[in-house]
């Protein structure tokens, strides 16, 4: 068995001939409370992070450094990365997923479809850089299912959008065709969107526990608990995740512009450069929505993102800042300390 099959390529193994000679390189399967499962050529083994571990944790889709005293070394650089804020006042990263290649973003078309929250999925796309493609699960389910892809065209247009039902073998089977050998894809989607049925039917075998959703909202429960990664009979990898109850992009304003695209071009044809659109006169972006051109709910989301991608920004310059500072003191007190001897 080849690394390559584990999605191994030429941009790991340049990376990995600057680690130490003695390691071994192996892909994160899953993780759970600090305790790893790692894939390598010769099989699986668990794995620990050592106490002075320094740097980003490693997460599903990492590639690392091993040794043989089970105890991971260095994370290799990634391709991509995956990520959101932690849920809470936290303010802090949480990356999901690594070297990932294709998202599928995963909603159910019963009554918990939500053209909104799904904007905040593209945002967290865009700035992972990862291809997405828009599973529109419990096709059974739906009233108006033609109307769900036309929702989504006009939020993510260019995406690709499976209409589908989990419970069907051959409408899963569509999902092989955005993934080649050797790539891997993520699984993302609230509680109860159907993405452990869809692992089970790409498996061909009951891997993952399913529950029936509550009633009244169409809400699921967390029935998978880790991330957790699985390799498929057509060689693709794929990562299973639990469902996101709480979701803020980690991303920058840019994100929020690309997934917004329309209205970031009609702001241009504003009068004034600053508008807010809230009623400032010459308002390209408010005569879009007099015109039924752009949705009133759209803009609101659009806004929201956009001043949270703002203040993620200026927290981020105000961590920097505070870690140049604690440098600089570091080096400082080095040479006072230097100067005494």
């Amino acid at each position: 068995m080849e690394l390559s099959l584990f999605g191994w390529s030429d941009h790991f193994a340049q990376a990995f001939s600057r680690c130490e000679p003695a390691l071994s390189p192996e892909r994160v399967a899953s993780e759970t409370r600090g305790h790893y499962e790692l894939w390598m050529v010769g099989g699986i083994r668990t794995a620990r992070l050592p106490g002075a571990w320094k740097g980003p944790t490693p997460v599903t889709g990492d590639w690392v450094g091993f040794d043989a005293d089970h105890v991971i070394r260095c994370l290799l650089p990634r391709r991509s990365k995956v990520s959101r804020k932690k849920a809470g006042r936290v303010f802090e990263e949480q990356a999901l997923a690594a070297n990932v290649d294709v998202l599928f973003l995963v909603t159910g078309l019963d009554r918990d479809f939500n053209v909104r929250r799904l904007e905040r999925y593209l945002m967290m796309t865009n700035e992972s850089g990862v291809s997405p493609v828009v599973i529109l699960n419990k096709a059974d389910l739906a009233s108006d299912p033609i109307e769900a892809m036309r929702c989504v065209d006009a939020i993510a247009p260019g995406a690709p959008a499976v209409l589908m039902s989990a419970l069907s073998e051959s409408d899963v089977a569509q999902l092989h065709r955005y993934v080649e050998p050797g790539e891997t894809a993520v699984l993302l989607g609230s509680s109860g969107a159907g993405k452990s049925t869809i692992v089970n039917r790409l498996l061909q075998a009951e891997v993952q526990r399913a529950q029936p959703v509550r009633e009244w909202d169409s809400r699921g429960r967390h029935t998978t608990t880790g991330r957790q990664m699985f390799l498929l009979a057509q060689g693709w990898l794929l990562i299973d995740t639990p469902g996101l109850r709480e979701l803020e992009p980690w991303a920058g304003e840019e994100a929020a512009s690309a997934v917004f695209s329309d209205i970031a071009e009609l702001a241009r044809q504003c009068r004034f450069r600053d508008c807010l659109h809230r009623g400032e006169p010459g308002c390209a972006v408010a005569r879009a929505i007099e015109e039924g051109v752009l949705d009133m709910a759209r803009l609101g989301n659009f806004q929201k993102l956009r001043a949270g991608a703002e203040r993620l920004e200026r927290m981020q310059d105000i961590h920097a800042a505070h870690a140049e500072k604690r440098k600089w003191k570091q080096i400082h007190k080095a040479m006072r300390n230097y100067s005494k001897w």
